[in-house]
């Protein structure tokens, strides 16, 4: 199977947008290529040594939605610097979901940057440096992507792999490279619901790239950067730097590509209808400005707003929708339209192009994850209106999947305790009245729509705090492990037909110690009752005749050493603490559960029986405890610095924690026989909390 590789390194994950505003068109095409060894080496180093200042590798902490929940991953990407202010340009499948990026540059420094703008639809994204004092830095120049021609050489930089810089050499092999058609049967070349396809005829080059080279420059022998690399599929492609700059201008002017949007899907020309001009209207969407305008399925169009119109491949639809998108916002525009062979004039008024897919939100009050309709998605949905809110993801065993009926993934929440949810606002304003100033989940009747049928069920909103289990019933407890002698053990001892246990371990300074028992004893009765254990499956069998004697009280063990046998006197003390019996605390920010320690942690983990801490129980994957690799089964010794004595405490500096919103957050662990510092760097949600 043909695969298209978004070349972004899924390693780790920061991202940083670069837009240089110094262009000098065309010059290095009027200069003619090299064409011996020394030569082309000699452009190479000198494009090398003018572009690599700018370049940047980027790493980039995103986040996606999944399970209900907000997560976080790790990726890296490439980017070049295109205004002295530390302005990057890069690819929006490297920048366009960052929490936190981080730029590293040629000479190994490290600059935090920020999200300036992104643009799914051409895949292109800005990101700026940040706390730069007014520095300027080194900047890289656009050529004119459109003098570019097949044959001439072009060297695609950026960090592959996220290592360091590298440049790799190849030349132009596909001017206007689209994908073709039936890609579209497998999701095209689609970003957050946009088709980059739709507007972007790529520079097919074969210029080895690979995952990180994302958003990297593609680069004349001149030194000027023509493309930004953007995929892999066979053939490397770059998104034409002419179009990148253009898209890179406006999220400078406005943080955003503004874009009219006519509601017309046009194809290219049947090859058996007779025209020789215009582009087959395929269908027109219900309610859009086509719509109103009077445009049908079936109409060519053959000039708009004074140009003429020709789709007759594939390859000329990127133009067509370009000369669209660019039309005036709520200004008319005549359209002249060929239907059964009569050309008539409409006026049609472009609106605003809407995102497909809008901003996701996570609710852990709900264990959802949602986002608003917009009016693409309200009709591919077949809805009449974009009220309403549109789970995305549900977390398993959270309140809304535990909910009878559960909610799922592509439901419509339109009502939440009797009043009408008609988008995402809403729902945070519905959910902050429900749950203020309770500390349990209040059970709430949500109404919800699944296609054509309509819903009621009741969701308990709010967050589930850990239940303290309470203690067990005190018991007395003999301070040993054991195991059972089964008849094969007892066999290979010489001993056929011993019944009983074997101890395995003694805990120290224990009263068993005390007394004298040892690893490999057998224990055969106590206080005169043989023990009839021969069975794995008796292995509590000890343990459950010592639990009817109370605390404190003393049982002389039978016990067999080699092949003497000696009657030792134990007393018994009260049964320690178990793991489910522990105090737990579960952070819901940074999504780990912790747990006091117990004794039996202790000895098996050979720790000082003064030994102080939490054990981690859970780390969530895709929380910002997991990105700064925090494990299972680490013990964690302090917070910034503060001990961490028990759950308790790390309750308490956790809430420290979320109240100040600190940048940096460091732990301090134990990890078997290593100490080790782990540093989490979270980006605070100011509503949620984190």
């Amino acid at each position: 199977m043909t695969r298209v590789h978004f070349p972004k390194h899924s390693f780790l994950q920061l991202v940083c947008p670069a837009f240089v505003l110094v262009c000098a068109a065309g010059l290095a095409w009027s200069q003619p290529q090299p064409t011996d060894t020394s030569a082309l080496s000699g452009a190479i180093k000198a494009a090398v040594d003018k572009v690599n200042p700018a370049l940047v590798r980027i790493h980039v902490v995103e986040t996606y939605y999944d399970e209900g929940r907000e997560m976080k991953s790790e990726a890296s990407g490439s980017g070049i610097v295109i205004r002295a202010d530390g302005t990057i340009i890069t690819n929006h499948h490297v920048a366009g979901h960052a929490k936190h990026m981080k730029c590293t540059f040629s000479n190994k420094e490290e600059i935090e940057a920020e999200l300036v703008g992104t643009d799914p639809l051409t895949d292109i994204a800005l990101i700026r440096l940040k706390n730069t004092n007014g520095r300027t830095f080194p900047v890289a120049a656009f050529g004119d992507s459109s003098a570019v021609r097949v044959g001439d050489h072009v060297l695609a930089m950026g960090s592959p792999l996220a290592l360091s810089q590298s440049v790799t050499l190849g030349i132009v092999s596909n001017a206007e490279m689209t994908m073709p058609d039936w890609m579209d049967k497998y999701g095209g070349m689609e970003q957050d619901g946009e088709n980059v396809g739709s507007l972007v005829r790529w520079l097919g080059h074969d210029a080895e790239i690979f995952g990180g080279n994302s958003g990297g420059p593609l680069v004349t022998l001149g030194g000027e950067v023509i493309g930004i690399n953007e995929i892999k599929m066979g053939l490397s492609g770059a998104i034409p730097g002419n179009l990148a700059r253009e898209v890179a201008e406006a999220i400078m002017a406005q943080g955003q590509v503004k874009r009219a949007w006519l509601g017309v899907e046009v194809q290219p020309r049947l090859k058996t209808d007779g025209h020789t001009t215009g582009a087959l209207i395929g269908g027109v969407v219900a309610g859009a400005p086509a719509d109103k305008a009077g445009f049908k399925a079936g109409d060519h169009i053959v000039e708009l707003a004074g140009t003429p119109v020709d789709v007759k491949f594939s390859v000329q639809l990127p133009d067509f929708n370009r000369l669209t998108a660019g039309l005036a916002v709520g200004q008319p525009v005549t359209a002249k339209v060929d239907r059964g062979g009569t050309v008539i004039e409409l006026s049609i008024i472009p609106a605003e192009r809407e995102p497909v897919q809008l901003k996701q939100f996570e609710q852990p009050q709900w264990g959802l994850t949602f986002r608003d309709l917009s009016f693409m998605m309200a009709r591919e949905m077949k809805r009449d209106s974009t009220d309403g809110v549109l789970v995305t993801s549900v977390r398993p065993g959270g309140s809304s999947g535990e909910a009878k009926p559960a909610l799922e993934a592509q439901d419509v929440i339109v009502e939440v305790g009797g009043k009408p949810v008609r988008s995402v606002r809403d729902l945070m304003a519905a959910t902050e009245e429900i749950t203020k100033g309770k500390e349990e989940p209040v059970s709430t009747l949500v109404t919800f729509e699944r296609k054509t049928e309509r819903y009621v069920t009741v969701v308990r909103v709010g967050l589930k705090e850990l239940i303290d289990p309470g203690l067990e019933a005190k018991k007395a407890w003999l301070p040993i492990e054991t195991q059972v002698i089964t008849r094969d053990l007892a066999e290979q001892m010489g001993a056929a037909g011993l019944t009983g246990f074997r101890v395995t371990h003694v805990y120290r300074d224990s009263t068993a110690a005390k007394a004298g028992l040892q690893v490999g004893d057998l224990i055969l009765s106590v206080d005169g009752t043989k023990l009839t254990a021969n069975r794995p499956e008796d292995g509590e069998d000890l343990a459950t005749f010592i639990r009817q004697y109370g605390v404190g009280a003393k049982a002389e063990l039978l016990v067999r050493r080699g092949a003497e046998e000696q009657k030792l006197s134990v007393e018994l003390i009260r049964a320690p603490k178990l793991a489910r019996e522990m105090k737990r605390f579960r952070d819901d920010v940074f999504e780990f559960t912790v747990r006091d320690i117990t004794m039996f942690d202790i000895a098996s983990e050979r720790w000082r029986d003064d030994q102080q801490g939490v054990l981690v129980e859970q780390v969530r994957p895709g929380g910002w405890a997991s990105l700064g690799q925090l494990q299972n089964g680490d013990l964690l010794l302090e917070i910034n610095g503060a001990a961490v004595t028990d759950v308790t405490a790390a309750k308490d500096t956790m809430g420290k924690v979320a109240e100040s919103m600190s940048d940096s957050v460091v732990f301090r662990v134990l990890r078997g026989i290593h100490t080790l510092y782990i540093e989490l760097e979270p980006r605070w949600d100011k509503k949620q909390g984190g």
